[in-house]
């Protein structure tokens, strides 16, 4: 029954979210000092091991993929534009609402939920997706936020961080069809796979951040990052040939809530990084009803 295999996906997600958040009621506000080296080397090392090992894995096909990795980055770009008269019309500043629409959590929550609804090949289609949205961002968005400020370069050390290079590497690897030597694949693979209940984790210390001082526009943010990406997947969805399994990554893709990742670079531009955090923050509560909306939408059609 297809609303048992969505709750059998999005519970231990939300589980493992949720003892997170426990942890940080019951350590406190040093949970922030202790999950800080962990989230270090969650970015750095095992982020990027997962992204280089999906691409260089047998079962990711560049050429099947690139269908995907054109519609990630259009449903990016198209919940930009579709949020920018929106942030127009409610007055608020474009270099806080825009950027959190055009980049959803495809890190740390879209890649737990491909792995545990759609297996290891479902994981390589969903770093794909992940790869076009860290792209538009970490070009476009972040471009945005710096507004006419000096960026001293910010975009391109974006461009050029562990994550990236694990990117372009991995491209190279598929494209080149080059294969990892097994050892050394193999422990990479290990160490990659630990970053996914690591990410989640992380999300739920991050959730005792949660204010309400800036509940309009955060309430606004949570609805318009998933509804315009559902908006823009159902338009592609009559423009490619999706497989029925790449069909449900796109929709699943589609409904993610606002990346955390946007807040932290809110926070590094002082670009009103309270309001930036409100739209992460409910965008990620309210994912409770749009990412079970977006496996519908999903699985229904595939």
């Amino acid at each position: 029954m297809l609303v048992q295999r969505i709750l059998a996906i999005i519970l231990p997600v939300f589980i493992t979210i949720a003892i997170g958040y426990g942890y940080a009621r019951w350590r406190g506000e040093g949970v922030r000092d202790e999950m800080a080296a962990v989230n270090r080397i969650s970015m750095d090392i095992l982020c990027p091991l997962l992204v280089l090992t999906a691409f260089a894995s047998k079962d990711f096909d560049l050429a099947s993929n690139l269908e995907l990795i054109a519609a990630g980055i259009l449903i990016s770009l198209g919940s930009g534009l579709l949020a920018w008269p929106l942030a127009r019309a409610l007055g608020y500043d474009l270099r806080s609402f825009v950027p959190p629409m055009m980049y959803n959590n495809c890190g740390n929550m879209g890649l737990p939920l491909a792995a545990l609804a759609f297996g290891s090949a479902g994981l390589s289609a969903a770093v794909a997706l992940f790869m076009a949205g860290s792209l538009v961002y970490f070009s476009l968005g972040i471009r945005i936020v710096e507004g006419r400020r000096d960026g001293s370069g910010t975009s391109w050390k974006l461009l050029t961080s562990p994550m990236m290079i694990a990117m372009i590497a991995g491209l190279l690897l598929a494209a080149a069809q080059l294969a990892l030597p097994a050892g050394l694949f193999t422990a990479a693979k290990m160490l990659g796979e630990a970053c996914i209940p690591l990410m989640l984790f992380a999300l739920g210390v991050r959730m005792i951040d949660v204010s309400f001082a800036s509940w309009r526009i955060g309430l606004v943010g949570a609805a318009a990052c998933p509804l315009t990406g559902l908006a823009i997947a159902w338009l592609l969805d009559g423009w490619f040939t999706f497989s029925p399994e790449q069909r449900a990554q796109v929709y699943l893709f589609a409904a993610l809530p606002p990346a955390v990742l946007t807040f932290l670079v809110a926070e590094q531009f002082d670009q009103e990084p309270d309001k930036v955090a409100a739209i992460v923050l409910l965008g990620n509560l309210a994912a409770v009803v749009f990412v079970p909306l977006g496996l519908w939408l999903g699985l229904a059609s595939a």
